[in-house]
């Protein structure tokens, strides 16, 4: 059974991506789903400084290894002021301190919400053409615009970007 890592660019405990990396991954029928939280993988902020006098923190290491062991990943990210979510961004560059190229090649769905009508965009956007040069495969991307208006119940309530999603989801099931 095929192996897939989901989760948010949040560490919101309210985070309205990781009820949308959760829902995507609900659509993956047939494989095992690992929903991770970033809350559960804080460490120091990242700097070279820190690096050297206190070495690359062992949660950096487990979550590396959450990646090396899946068969795919689904992400769903927070964007603030248009770009990642500091607590995102800091897991990103300790795991990168490991693993040059942090996403190990693993088929990628990215996802981005916002309350907003844009859906997180900007963020998707940036990531879509960043994360190949760490390693991703992005096989998918999907963005949910007025999270408020088109997610209910934990599941996408507008038909029309269900379909968008669920095709993504197979893009990522065709791949893995």
């Amino acid at each position: 059974m095929k192996k897939i890592v989901a989760f948010a660019g949040s560490n919101s405990k309210a985070s309205i991506n990781k009820q949308l990396a959760v829902y995507a991954s609900s659509l993956v029928h047939g494989a095992e789903i690992e929903e991770l939280d970033l809350n559960d993988y804080l460490m120091p902020m990242y700097g070279i400084d820190e690096e050297n006098e206190n070495g690359i923190p062992d949660k950096a290491n487990t979550f590396s290894n959450h990646l090396k062991n899946s068969d795919g990943i689904i992400l769903s990210l927070a964007e603030h002021n248009g770009s990642y979510a500091v607590a995102f961004k800091n897991v990103m560059d300790w795991v990168s301190r490991l693993e040059g190229k942090l996403w190990q090649e693993k088929p990628m769905l990215i996802m981005a919400t916002s309350p907003g009508g844009r859906g997180g965009i900007s963020v998707l956007q940036t990531a879509t053409s960043t994360f190949p040069h760490m390693g991703a495969n992005v096989v998918g991307k999907f963005s949910l615009p007025s999270f408020g208006t088109n997610f209910s119940n934990g599941k996408i309530t507008d038909v029309a970007l269900n379909s968008e999603l669920l095709e993504q989801v197979k893009q990522l099931k065709d791949s893995l």
